[in-house]
């Protein structure tokens, strides 16, 4: 049986309508309106992946956003009245892999949970890349990475982030080129995410995230990857 898109949302209105929508997408799809009870489905059984509402009436679903992130490979939609850049960031900072602000259109939902799907699978049949003599392994295949041979927690959306710039070591991505390639959508306003997702992965893969030797800022351009990939 397929896994669900759990939606968190205690306006039964707005459920009833992503769900229906996300329905007629051919998903499977579980609606709960607490925290709690969005915790609870999703350790019974892992979602492919969640929307979730930030103003939920038992804890604050940035809250509750850390926590499903410690569960798995799961992407998480913030949906929110939440309308400001600054308010957009901190979102992406928590680990959301995409940011839709109320009232918001149904059928660009249903595009938003795929395009996340579509960053988090697979690629079948791609070979691990190391780099540094084995310090960071990206695994396109299982999705996973690893860094000193430790397995590293990663969104999606951060993975699909470091692959592309890794994919070619010393070049740079301007900002526009990296919400193009690894976030998969263009959206006026968005570029600044790419800053909050490269500021969670340094911290993640640099020895001291505020001074970073693997994903370098190149002022006033973007970023680039200066790791040596090994030869395998």
């Amino acid at each position: 049986m397929q896994r669900p898109i759990l939606i968190v949302e205690d306006d039964l209105k707005i459920a009833r309508i992503i769900k229906a929508y996300l329905e007629g997408a051919d998903f499977r799809v579980i609606h709960v309106d607490t925290a709690a009870a969005a915790l609870e489905k999703a350790q019974q059984e892992l979602p492919l992946a969640v929307v979730l509402d930030l103003g939920l009436p038992d804890r604050s679903g940035e809250e509750l956003c850390q926590d499903l992130k410690e569960l798995g490979d799961l992407p998480v939609i913030m949906l929110t009245a939440k309308a400001s850049e600054e308010e957009r960031i901190t979102g992406f900072a928590l680990g959301a892999d995409d940011y839709v602000v109320k009232p918001a259109s149904p059928r660009e939902l249903v595009y938003r949970v795929k395009a996340v799907l579509k960053r988090s699978d697979a690629s079948g049949g791609e070979r691990p890349a190391s780099f540094n003599q084995g310090t960071l392994v990206l695994d396109a295949r299982r999705h996973t990475l690893t860094r000193h041979g430790q397995a590293v927690a990663i969104t999606p959306t951060e993975f699909k982030l470091l692959a592309t710039l890794a994919a070619a070591p010393g070049r740079t991505f301007t900002r526009d080129e990296l919400v193009s390639k690894a976030l998969g959508y263009q959206f006026e306003g968005y570029e600044r995410s790419v800053d909050a997702h490269i500021k969670n992965l340094r911290q993640k893969i640099e020895t001291d995230s505020r001074n970073p030797e693997l994903i370098k800022t190149v002022y006033g351009v973007g970023y680039l990857f200066s790791g040596e990939r090994d030869v395998l």
